[in-house]
């Protein structure tokens, strides 16, 4: 049973990765594309560390699983806002600023 649920877990995963690349390349700015690689690298990991989870049962490699889980919660927001910030600070624009200004 579990086994069957961790690979649905691992297809939910993959399912939403695949959506997620496909909603980059239809965003134009900037700003929306980092935003979706942020939730998508976010949520389908976790999703894609669960099923490992599940998978590999109760023992010590779930627990080196769920450490490299925290670490991807904490810096992931933290380096998408890090990349973001700069680019604001650095004055680049959107293509739709670009078009307003021009």
């Amino acid at each position: 049973m579990l086994l069957i649920l961790s690979n649905v877990m691992i297809a939910v995963a993959l399912f939403f990765m695949a959506f997620g690349i496909i909603g980059i390349f239809r965003f134009d700015d900037f700003y929306s594309r980092i935003l979706i690689s942020s939730k998508v690298e976010t949520v389908g990991f976790i999703t894609m560390l669960l099923g490992m989870m599940l998978r590999t049962g109760w023992d010590y490699s779930t627990l080196k699983i769920l450490l490299i889980g925290l670490m991807a919660i904490i810096t992931n927001p933290l380096s998408t806002h890090a990349v973001a910030r700069s680019a604001y600070i650095s004055g680049y624009k959107t293509g739709r600023e670009k078009k307003d200004r021009g």
